[in-house]
C-alpha cells in the first residue's frame, strides 16, 4: 500500500515522531494510523530505555502549593540533558504533575534503588511477625510477605506509584513515555514534601 504526504502528516502532529519513522510504521502497519501509533509507541519506550544511560545534568526546580491555605508545599528537582528540553512545555507540565503527584501521594523515597536496606527489612520483619500468628504453610507466608512488601513499596515510592490523574500508569511509566516524546533521559533527582503539623 502506498504511504501518502498527508497519512505521514496527520500521524507526525498526533504523535511528535520523525518523518522516516512516520513513514516506516505506517508502511508496517498498512497504512493502519491507530497501529502505527502503537508500533512508534513500542520502539519509543525502547528509545527511552537506552536513553536512561545518558546523564541528564540540567533541568528545572519547581514548586507547588497546594490548597487555598497553603498547606502542603514540594520542591522538585527534575532533570534533563539540555537547556533546550528544560525551557519546553512538556517539560514545564511534567514537573508541575511530578510535584503534584508528590503533595497528593507523599511518596518517601524516588525509586527502589533509594529505599534503604534497613528500612526494607525491618518493613519485612514485622510483616513476618504479623503473620506469624496465621498458621500458614512457609512458602504461602513468603509469598504473602513480599505481595504486602511490594504494596508498601507502591506506595512509599515515587516512581511506583499509580498517576493521580491516571491510575492506569504509574509515574515511572509516565516518566518513560516523556523520555521518547522528548528524546532525552529525564530523571528525579530529588524532592521535598513540607505539610504544616508533619
Amino acid at each position: 500500500m502506498a504511504i501518502t504526504t498527508d497519512q505521514i502528516r496527520d500521524l507526525r502532529q498526533r504523535t511528535g515522531a520523525g518523518i522516516l519513522e512516520v513513514k516506516k510504521a505506517l508502511e508496517e502497519t498498512d497504512g493502519d494510523a491507530d497501529a502505527a501509533i502503537q508500533l512508534l509507541r513500542e520502539r519509543g519506550l525502547a528509545k527511552a530505555a537506552k536513553k536512561a544511560a545518558r546523564t541528564a545534568s540540567d533541568g528545572r526546580i519547581v514548586s507547588y502549593i497546594h490548597g487555598d491555605p497553603g498547606r502542603i508545599g514540594v520542591l522538585l528537582e527534575l532533570n534533563c540533558e539540555t537547556d533546550f528540553v528544560a525551557r519546553t512545555p512538556g517539560f514545564r507540565d511534567l514537573a508541575q504533575h511530578l510535584a503534584m503527584q508528590i503533595a497528593a501521594a507523599s511518596p518517601e523515597w524516588v525509586s527502589d534503588a533509594d529505599v534503604p536496606e534497613d528500612v526494607v527489612a525491618r518493613e519485612r520483619a514485622t510483616l513476618a511477625a504479623q503473620l506469624a500468628e496465621e498458621n500458614k504453610p512457609p512458602q504461602i507466608v513468603e509469598k504473602m510477605i513480599e505481595g504486602r512488601l511490594n504494596k508498601w513499596l507502591d506506595e512509599a515510592v515515587l516512581l511506583r506509584q499509580p498517576f493521580i490523574r491516571d491510575n492506569d500508569i504509574t509515574v515511572g511509566s509516565m516518566i518513560q513515555h516523556a523520555i521518547a516524546e522528548m528524546g532525552e533521559n529525564i530523571v528525579v533527582r530529588r524532592f521535598a514534601r513540607f505539610a504544616i503539623g508533619e
